[in-house]
């Protein structure tokens, strides 16, 4: 059995870290207070996980229904360009061919502006490491997709400075049956390892935070 995990923050605060000023004019003062008024933008993020129960095995692309996920995602996805580096190619290309914590670009626009190397994640850092670029990304309304390691496998994280959650949920949703079931799980209620693998000890009762999907469950 295939076990489908959706992990999704939403409101997240964008703002970028600003160099602190001991000595400052008037002028720059009120133009802080000013900024301190307006509202902080925010960002979405979603996890993208799978688990082959009875195997025990964990990572998205080890699931049965890998193809079938990624032509929903694509589905999804429709309204956007993906560039791996700076050339389009499908969705289901770039997760193939892009290396772990290499940038996959989704824009609206027939070309990107920035160079994928600022946004590149090795195995010295993390997504929070690359926080003003990726500010800077997800400010023009392009999203940014990661594959990360998962323990055999790969998972996916995405970026995005609105919700997209819906468009993501019901394109996935067609996809349960008795051999896949989809869970969609509020990140921020899910703080540790043993709560992100819930299916290995709490399938029949997961834990707060984490809602079965159905073939009729509604938004």
């Amino acid at each position: 059995m295939d076990i489908f995990k959706l992990i999704f923050e939403h409101d997240l605060r964008l703002d970028e870290l600003r160099e602190r000023h001991l000595d400052r004019s008037s002028q720059e003062v009120s133009a802080s207070i000013e900024d301190f008024m307006k509202p902080d933008p925010t960002y979405s993020k979603f996890y993208i996980s799978g688990t082959v129960l009875n195997r025990k095995t964990f990572g998205l692309d080890r699931i049965k229904h890998f193809p079938q996920v990624m032509d929903s995602l694509s589905k999804a996805l429709n309204g956007f360009n993906i560039f791996l580096d700076d050339t389009p190619v499908e969705l289901q290309n770039a997760v193939k061919e892009a290396e772990i914590g290499w940038p996959i670009l989704l824009s609206e626009n027939n070309e990107i502006e920035w160079d994928p190397e600022m946004l590149v994640i090795d195995d010295e850092s993390n997504v929070g490491h690359k926080k003003s670029e990726l500010a800077q990304v997800l400010k023009s309304g392009d999203l940014v997709l990661y594959k990360e390691k998962a323990h055999q496998g790969f998972d996916l994280h995405l970026f995005s400075q609105d919700n997209i959650y819906p468009k993501l949920f019901y394109p996935l949703r067609e996809l349960v049956n008795e051999e896949f079931r989809f869970f969609s799980i509020n990140g921020k209620r899910i703080r540790s390892e043993r709560q992100f693998y819930f299916e290995t000890w709490a399938l029949h009762q997961p834990p707060h935070g984490v809602e079965e999907v159905y073939t009729d469950t509604e938004i």
